[in-house]
């Protein structure tokens, strides 16, 4: 069941949440909804729950248009991030809630909870009451309930976003081979960029109630859209310039830019990823000299800060370990850092450097 959603617009007194939204969810597939607070996220969400309505736009399931259908009718599955279960019901009871809703068969409830929470890796916890549960494992009790009446769809809100750390690792690894189990079309809001490029097969980049990008996680990372979706997908150091002859003067760094053919200087951000500084003891072309401020290692990767003076310019640098263990970089030692990658946005055109 596809979602498509088209030219939504809804408005709260003179706040436009979205303007002329249009987006399709394929079939099966989990779709992130990414952006910072005030993006129009959940707003969103629930125009497509049906839980708020748009003032312009329609909504459509497939080919049936469903924007004037109430939520209740719309055969939709609906987590909220506090989990919402009901306190004074069993796990059983509460997996079990939207099918007695419905009148379904006892056998028939018996075996579907048995089989959810076999899904969910909660069997044998169908007797305990929610207060005697972890948050992870009430976050998949919600998507036990949700998933119990076999909605057409499944919508997330921040599912996972009061959980500590490392359950949220947990649990974005558990839904997403809770998805291939079972491939009902879902999409889920968020504002963690990792949670969002781990588990969806698309992710749709939000900011001020419009869309600045929708493409696979691969796509919208190493071919961003638009200066924002750069910014925001993430950490960047980012320089001010000019692109002017065929190069880009941005900062401190000279680039040259492939494909320029304009004749007037254009104003122009260069955006480079901590991955693509390279750190060397010894001057090269194009490279900055400064000081290191700060060494971390950080799992795969040692994140290196150095100041420029000259410039006053503080520069995020990632080396993968072997690379840091041959430099054994230490706090306060001079370094040359230069980019051996960028991308740089002008007010009409951008280039991959």
């Amino acid at each position: 069941m596809s979602i498509r959603v088209q030219d939504v617009t809804k408005k709260f007194g003179d706040f436009t949440a979205l303007n002329q939204i249009s987006l399709t969810v394929p079939t099966g597939q989990l779709t992130a909804l990414l952006g910072p607070s005030g993006s129009g996220k959940t707003t969103l969400l629930r125009i497509i729950a049906g839980l708020e309505a748009p003032d312009l736009g329609n909504i459509l399931f497939e080919d049936e248009d469903v924007t004037g259908r109430a939520a209740r009718d719309r055969n939709i599955g609906f987590v909220f991030q506090h989990y919402a279960l009901f306190r004074h019901m069993t796990v059983f009871e509460n997996v079990a809630f939207g099918m007695r809703v419905r009148s379904a068969p006892k056998a028939e409830v018996h075996e579907r909870v048995h089989e959810l929470l076999h899904l969910v890796r909660l069997e044998g916890l169908g007797n305990r009451y929610p207060s005697e549960l972890s948050g992870g494992q009430r976050q998949r009790v919600a998507l036990a309930r949700a998933l119990a009446v076999k909605p057409r769809m499944l919508l997330l809100d921040e599912p996972f976003g009061a959980l500590d750390a490392k359950v949220r690792q947990e649990l974005r690894t558990w839904l997403r081979k809770l998805h291939e189990e079972m491939p009902v079309t879902t999409v889920f809001v968020t504002h963690d960029q990792e949670e969002a490029f781990e588990v969806a097969d698309q992710v749709v980049v939000m900011r001020q109630g419009g869309i600045e990008q929708a493409g696979s996680p691969q796509e919208v990372f190493d071919h961003p859209a638009t200066p924002f979706v750069m910014d925001f997908i993430g950490n960047v150091n980012v320089f001010h310039g000019r692109v002017f002859g065929g190069q880009a003067e941005v900062g401190p760094f000279t680039l040259s830019v492939k494909g320029d053919t304009h004749s007037e200087p254009r104003t122009a951000t260069a955006y480079v990823r901590p991955h693509e500084l390279a750190i060397e003891r010894t001057a090269s072309a194009h490279s900055l000299a400064g000081r290191v401020v700060q060494v971390n290692p950080a799992g795969a990767v040692q994140r290196v800060r150095v100041f420029a003076e000259e410039f006053g310019i503080e520069l995020s640098v990632d080396l993968v370990r072997e690379r840091a263990q041959q430099l054994s970089l230490k706090v306060g030692e001079q370094v040359h850092v230069r980019p051996w990658a960028a991308r740089v946005f002008t007010p009409d055109q951008d280039y991959v450097i």
